[in-house]
């Protein structure tokens, strides 16, 4: 999503510009296919042992990346978030003799503080996009260029539901990857089949088969419920529905920035649950918490996200509505206004054309 908007941010700027890139459905529709090297549903790995069984796949994806990029000889390379193959492919860049450009950085201030610095080495540009970074990076010395959020390029005002009506069902977003949905649909829908919302939604990811969805929602009783599943819908979901349950991540900051109360949902596997509760040093996992610096919204992680946590969360969500509707206005103005992706553009066409000269 945030590559679709630099690219037609970029393209905005210089019509001309040769782009490839890996990527997803959007950035496909923002470029064509002709740039489209590697689509990244195959890409996409979460957690420390889901990365252990998949180590051969992911150094082939290594191999053809470089092999990409020496091929098309780019003068600067965007790398966005995704860490784990970002980080090192960012090193072997820089050694190439790359320009280098990080967008939407590593969580260098939850854990691996030292991958700051490995960040600075191996970028000619460090770009952020949540408030209280760039002051975190410069207690470290090292110098990146706040953008402000590209969410707000891509949420209209007109999806911005201040004050959502009673009853009009609840939003379910297990996540996008196989293995979150597996582990967190369940009890989403196992809960909402004591709540009192008639109308259950649940947002599909275009990567994943319906199959998935359906077969998790046949293990539990809801024959009194009405289940719809959209796919490419998310904002809509949750602009109608009353109430959200939403696997941690990006989805939390969309939802409050549209509107919709939320509890935060996350299961992980076992073995990497444990190892990152050794490793993560945050209070809050939720984006929302942690840029307001306080648990505005609940979240429910690993053994505490059941049917039961969930039903008691949701209850109490409902009595305090409206404080968190004000806590999300506030969220809202913390992250400024639209147009990240296009002073992201600006700032890499500068470093682009400053190095061609």
């Amino acid at each position: 999503m945030h590559g679709a908007n630099l690219i037609r941010s970029i393209r905005s700027k210089d019509n001309a510009s040769n782009i490839k890139y890996w990527g997803g459905d959007k950035m496909l529709k923002a470029n064509g296919k002709q740039g489209l090297d590697q689509h990244i549903r195959e890409t996409s790995f979460m957690g420390f042992s889901e990365v252990f069984i998949n180590l051969s796949k992911i150094l082939g994806l290594f191999k053809k990346a470089k092999k990409n990029i020496k091929e098309f000889n780019p003068d600067v390379v965007i790398l966005i978030d995704y860490p784990g193959f970002n980080m090192r492919m960012a090193k072997w860049l820089k050694k190439e003799g790359y320009k280098v450009v990080y967008y939407i950085v590593p969580q260098v201030w939850a854990w691996k503080e030292q991958r700051a610095f490995k960040l600075e080495k191996y970028s000619d540009l460090i770009l952020t996009i949540l408030p209280f970074e760039k002051e975190w990076f410069l207690t470290k010395g090292i110098k990146v260029e706040y953008v402000g959020h590209p969410l707000l390029d891509e949420i209209k005002t007109s999806d911005i539901n201040n004050d959502t009506k009673s009853n009009e069902g609840i939003a379910l977003l297990p996540g996008s990857r196989k293995q979150e949905i597996l582990h967190i649909l369940k009890p989403m829908l196992e809960a909402c089949s004591k709540l009192p919302y008639h109308t259950i939604r649940i947002a599909k990811v275009p990567t994943l088969p319906v199959e998935l969805y359906e077969s998790i929602i046949a293990s539990v009783d809801l024959s009194h419920k009405n289940i719809i599943i959209e796919e490419n819908n998310t904002y809509g979901i949750l602009k109608k529905s009353e109430m959200a349950l939403v696997s941690s991540g990006t989805a939390t900051l969309e939802t409050a920035v549209i509107g919709t109360p939320q509890v935060v949902c996350y299961i992980g596997s076992r073995i990497s649950y444990m190892i990152a509760k050794r490793l993560v040093k945050l209070q809050y996992i939720s984006l929302v918490n942690l840029i307001m610096d306080t648990a505005l919204v609940p979240e429910l992680i690993q053994g505490d996200c059941n049917e039961n946590n969930i039903i008691q969360s949701v209850h109490e969500v409902v009595n305090n509505r409206k404080s968190i509707l004000a806590g999300y206005s506030d969220l809202r103005a913390r992250l400024g206004g639209s147009g990240a992706s296009d002073r992201a553009a600006k700032l890499i066409r500068d470093l682009t054309f400053s190095s061609s000269s």
